[in-house]
């Protein structure tokens, strides 16, 4: 049997989608100019953007703290580094990756991912005001800040010139594309040193800074993520490599002095005196002697909590970015014995989103539920949150009780009444591990990973107890409940259908066998609406429970996970490619209509009216509107027409891009499982044509390399 075409539209810096072709012949005019975030009938409104903490900085002025958190900065107060305080908070557009202050001007410059950098009036403390901002070619990783111009960082677009002379319209005055990834940027004379990931260490004159030019380079070993420059030496955190200390004394040819090879992953650098601070992942703060560059030797270490991400030094305290526990404040007046004395932790990861009134429950996978009032969507704030040890995944909301699903903890039940205090009044520890809930009348069904369809007796909220169970063949991941039965989405045995009259006995009545790993499912009137993480939304007739079949799909451009339907629109969760939402008004013929591409990773949906509310991973709550059709706010792509193209009887995948290729490209078929089955190499152009012929069909992965192209795409082939 032929296999179908699948068609990839490849747009500068991103790649928007590989699916097989099954779309109509049509034509996507964008004549919009450049912004940060792709959307469609979609525009953004407000976040509560906190998470994760990849970047530190300090103001030792006024003894302040600048905590990355997701989308967002916290400013605290640690004149008691015991108990830092947060005083005020930022909220960027996309997720913080590294930070620079500058103390004379009290300003804060933000690489935020996707979002570009941002410009922050830090003056009053309690009130941070933004200056301006500027979205680059590519993600902003790293920022630093001399004289009149911002030097990013901006990954497969190597470092970009930002004049910020006039703060509040910066503009881009010049650039040099890096061999590799630009991770971190650090300043020094008339030098632009970058951490320039697999391609080392890349140094960059920039006396004339609208034609920056590379002076020299050192490769290092391992992939270069971090940088500090001082005096004659540049100190690169240098991922499985450790420190690498270069002597940059010749820029045109810099050597290596010395190095030391951390236990861990070297992510960050921070130099001072006689010693390095590198924030080394899971090994903590690593405190290395560099007074002999030639011979680096550890002094001491803090094992942090978390993974420390950076970090920053001033007087007696390191400040260490420590991933999902915030940031660590460690003392270091006795180098060979390091000690945390204080920390500010923050959100941890969104993976679980529920609405209710003005109130949205976040199920935080590090810390258990939240609560964050969005009475006002351009501006929610959290009223409260109660702590689970095993952290939160899905939430369901019934009244004034919210059933948290806790991973290896179970359901927790608390209640909600007063969302300022929330507070824990019963729990059922299940055996395996608790992903989902869902309730109806006095039961919670409980979608148990390992140990499928739990169903627990909620009467009395302080003693629940489990009535029945039914063990699913595969990996129960969602439940929904409809009259008489019970929707679980099992991972790789696809759609159970179970039946629910009587709870204490359930039994399996039909099922459908998705072609990948079922993730979510909704249930409305005769169809269920489900996610399978690497096809796609797919809907299914349920009408006649024992012999489901599907009737239409739509595949999406990322993994697939949660998914919220209402009305005519499913709201699908799909990872890197943010929110899509799809019109299911036909149930055979399903269609996308808008999306928006957040900057976390979408793990879960709720839409209210027109409102969708996302989990967002690292980047806490993202909030958006759905228009209608027509409707667009702009993309974050160049302008240019996209035709896709379709013809079932081809053997081929055909590789379409919207600007011309002028460098040859690499091209790798990986299977699911990592294994390179086919390669390819191509030169310039803007279309291409791959041949497929006795490659079975399944998930593939082509991986598109080139000097300023590094992206992976999923690619389904039929048979």
């Amino acid at each position: 049997m032929l296999k179908k075409v699948v068609v990839i539209i490849i747009l500068p810096f991103s790649v928007l989608f590989a699916q097989v072709a099954r779309y109509r012949t049509e034509q996507i005019s964008d004549p919009r100019t450049y912004a940060g975030f792709d959307s469609l009938n979609t525009r953004f409104i407000g976040n509560w953007p906190f998470g994760v903490t990849y970047a530190v900085s300090f103001d030792p002025s006024r003894n302040l703290v600048f905590c990355g958190s997701g989308g967002g900065v916290y400013v605290l107060d640690v004149s008691n580094p015991a108990n830092p305080q947060k005083i005020s908070e930022i909220r960027t557009r996309g997720v913080v990756h590294e930070l620079s202050y500058q103390s004379a001007t009290q300003r804060l410059y933000i690489a935020a991912g996707q979002g570009g950098i941002e410009i922050w009036n830090i003056a009053n403390s309690t009130d941070p005001v933004k200056l301006g901002s500027y979205f680059i070619s590519g993600d902003a990783y790293g920022v630093y800040v001399s004289g009149s111009y911002a030097y990013v960082a901006g990954g497969n677009s190597g470092l970009r010139v930002v004049d910020i002379s006039n703060i509040s319209n910066p503009s881009e005055v010049g650039y040099y594309d890096t061999p590799g990834i630009a991770y971190s940027v650090y300043v020094s004379g008339s030098y632009a040193y970058v951490a320039d990931a697999f391609q080392g260490l890349r140094i960059i004159n920039i006396s004339d800074p609208s034609n920056p030019s590379e002076s020299g380079y050192y490769d290092t070993p391992g992939d270069a993520r971090g940088i500090f420059v001082s005096g004659s030496y540049a100190y690169v955190a240098d991922w499985g490599s450790g420190l690498r200390i270069i002597n940059i004394s010749n820029p045109s040819h810099p050597l290596e002095a010395g190095y030391y090879d951390t236990p861990g992953v070297a992510r960050g650098v921070y130099v001072l005196g006689s010693y390095a601070y590198v924030a080394d992942a899971w090994e903590g703060l690593r405190v290395v002697n560099i007074s002999d560059p030639a011979n680096p030797s550890e002094t001491g270490f803090c094992n942090t909590p978390g993974n420390a991400d950076g970090v920053c030094v001033f007087g007696s305290y390191a400040y260490v970015a420590d991933d999902w526990e915030g940031v660590r404040i460690v003392n270091i007046s006795s180098p060979s014995s390091p000690q945390e004395v204080g920390y500010y932790r923050a959100l941890g990861l969104a993976l679980g989103i529920s609405v209710s009134g003005s109130y949205a429950y976040i199920g935080d996978y590090w810390y258990g539920l939240r609560v964050i009032d969005i009475s006002t969507p351009s501006s929610p704030m959290e009223v409260g949150r109660c702590y689970v040890p095993t952290g939160g995944y899905g939430v369901f909301l019934s009244g004034t009780i919210a059933y948290l699903a806790g991973g290896y903890g179970g359901l927790h039940i608390i209640d909600v009444s007063n969302p300022s205090n929330p507070q824990e009044v019963g729990y059922y520890d299940t055996p395996g591990i608790v992903n989902d809930i869902y309730v109806s009348g006095p039961y919670a069904y409980v979608a148990d990973y390992t140990e499928g369809l739990r169903i627990i007796n909620i009467t009395s909220p302080s003693n629940p107890f489990e009535v029945g169970y039914f063990d699913t063949p595969g990996a129960a991941n969602d439940v929904y409940v409809s009259g008489s039965y019970a929707y679980v989405a099992d991972g790789s045995s696809g759609l159970r259908i179970i039946s629910i009259a009587n709870p204490s006995n359930p039994y399996e009545v039909g099922y459908y066998d998705t072609p990948g790993e079922t993730y979510s499912v909704c249930v409305s009137g005769s169809y269920a609406y489900i996610t399978d993480q690497y096809f796609g939304f797919r809907i299914i007739d349920v009408s006649n429970p024992i012999a489901p079949v599907e009737i239409g799909y739509c595949l999406t451009p990322s993994y697939a996970f949660g998914l919220h339907v209402s009305g005519s629109y499913a709201y699908v969760a799909n990872y890197a490619g943010g929110v899509r939402i799809i019109d299911v008004s036909d149930p055979s013929n399903p269609y996308e209509v808008g999306f928006y591409d957040t900057p976390g990773s979408a793990m879960n949906v709720y839409a209210v009216g027109s409102y969708i509310f996302v989990a967002d991973y690292s980047a806490g709550i993202q909030i958006c509107e759905f228009l209608g059709i027509g409707i667009e706010e702009r993309y974050r792509n160049p302008a240019g027409v996209i035709k896709l193209l379709h013809n079932p009887n081809s053997e081929v995948i055909e590789l379409i891009f919207l600007e011309p290729v002028k460098e040859m490209l690499n091209l790798s078929l990986y299977d699911a499982l990592g294994q390179r089955v086919r390669g390819y190499t191509v030169g310039t152009g803007s279309r291409f044509t791959l041949d497929i012929r006795q490659v079975p069909g399944g998930i593939y992965f082509l991986r598109i390399e080139s000097k300023n192209l590094d992206k992976s795409v999923k690619v389904l082939v039929v048979e």
